[in-house]
């Protein structure tokens, strides 16, 4: 593991990657319904709107709307705004509706690429903590830590588990009830935190004594522990590689260690904290764990694409080390300082890897990150098309059959 290479990727995988091919099998419900309005919207984007920079300014939206509701309850138990929640509400569907969209302009404007998956993945990393963070304060969870604990990393765990089981299949694959069904979820409960305040969450259902945000929690945790048995259930039947190996062929139960590696000492360190530092700050604590997480989800994905090894290690655990050193050290430190510190390593990591596997790829593809060349060729269907086209791939990302934005967009 060395702490700072001056190329990730090596020729022989920049290779694989650029041989890379996406695939993609979803029975989504809210997929059927929703196609109309993200093929009008795409239909609405200029041409001349890179599809990574539609991802970002999606994902920039989220983050930043989730981080209003963080400043007015950091601890997840001052119940926010009602506005706040509201802005959330609208952070996450802008989210959702420009993540479902990037790929259309991609094979819209012929500018799709290995890249262009990677990116989206990425950011839905990192979406997926704030999304996660923000569900849990506006039901204010922070009333019972330990469940917004497992809730987050619940969250986090399904979405490793997903690109698990893509490491092992070559194929990633999307259930009935999936991410977009999760997110709609998500703004329902933000609606109904600004229309009926926060407060209505923590109000008693008389029959069985518990309050209704711990009730959902409950049944998020169960639907979690449902989902994650499906995948594992498709990971033990083995994968596509040599012997049933992963695409790498390395065995398919070594992305388990990377991901233990992240949310044990999570466990273990707000368990042992004598300063209760998660029970006061449990949003920068789960910011910090949940960066790790993305770190490590995207080398997971990198290896996937690049049919390589994942590496064991990272140096990203440095952050979660300096608290687990603190406490084995009587908390020389205070820890409220050394979650700070803890964040802002993860973070920094998390951005300089971020960026120099993008740089690194859009040198040996010859293509800028956030352009397309201009002026971009939409990629129109004849004038007549066929009445029943097949679609290439039953995803929302790269490569979207272009049939449904000709028809969202000129008519059937």
């Amino acid at each position: 593991m060395q702490f700072y290479k001056e190329r990730i990727l090596n020729a022989a995988q920049l290779k694989r990657l650029s041989e890379h091919k996406y695939s993609c099998t979803s029975s989504s419900i809210l997929d059927a319904w929703l196609q109309p309005w993200w093929c009008w919207l795409v239909s609405k984007t200029p041409l001349w709107l890179a599809p990574n920079l539609i991802t970002i300014l999606g994902l920039i939206v989220n983050i930043v709307t989730t981080l209003i509701l963080i400043w007015y309850s950091p601890d997840a138990r001052q119940p926010p705004p009602r506005w706040a929640c509201g802005v959330c509400a609208l952070g996450v569907f802008v989210y959702q509706s420009l993540d479902a969209i990037d790929g259309k302009q991609a094979r819209r404007t012929g500018s799709q690429s290995p890249l262009g998956e990677l990116f989206d993945h990425g950011c839905d990393s990192i979406s997926t903590v704030f999304i996660a963070l923000g569900a849990c304060i506006a039901v204010k969870l922070g009333d019972y830590p330990t469940w917004m604990f497992f809730q987050c990393f619940c969250a986090m765990t399904l979405f490793y588990c997903a690109h698990w089981q893509a490491y092992v299949t070559g194929t990633l694959k999307m259930g009935r009830i999936d991410v977009t069904e999760a997110q709609y979820a998500i703004i329902a409960i933000h609606l109904i935190s600004a229309i009926l305040g926060p407060d209505v969450w923590t109000t008693q259902i008389p029959t069985i004594s518990l309050s209704l945000n711990l009730v959902s929690n409950y049944g998020v945790v169960l639907m979690t522990v449902t989902v994650v048995f499906t995948y594992v259930k498709v990971i033990m039947k083995g994968g596509v590689g040599k012997n049933g190996s992963t695409v790498a062929g390395t065995s398919i139960l070594s992305p388990v260690i990377p991901f233990s590696l992240v949310v044990v000492p999570a466990f273990i360190i707000f368990q042992k904290s004598e300063s209760h530092v998660y029970e006061n700050h449990p949003a920068l604590y789960i910011l910090a764990f949940g960066m790790v997480a993305a770190k490590v989800t995207n080398r997971l994905v990198v290896a996937h694409m690049t049919k390589s090894e994942m590496e064991l290690y990272d140096w990203s655990l440095l952050g979660p080390a300096m608290l687990f050193l603190n406490q084995y050290f009587n908390n020389a430190i205070p820890e409220y300082y050394v979650l700070w510190l803890c964040t802002i390593w993860v973070c920094a990591d998390l951005m300089r890897y971020c960026g120099q596997i993008c740089l690194e790829i859009c040198d040996h593809l010859h293509i800028r990150l956030f352009r397309i060349p201009y002026p971009p060729h939409a990629h129109h269907p004849h004038p007549h098309p066929p009445p029943s086209p097949k679609p290439e791939r039953n995803d929302r990302n790269r490569g979207y059959n272009c049939y449904e934005i000709y028809v969202g967009r000129y008519g059937t």
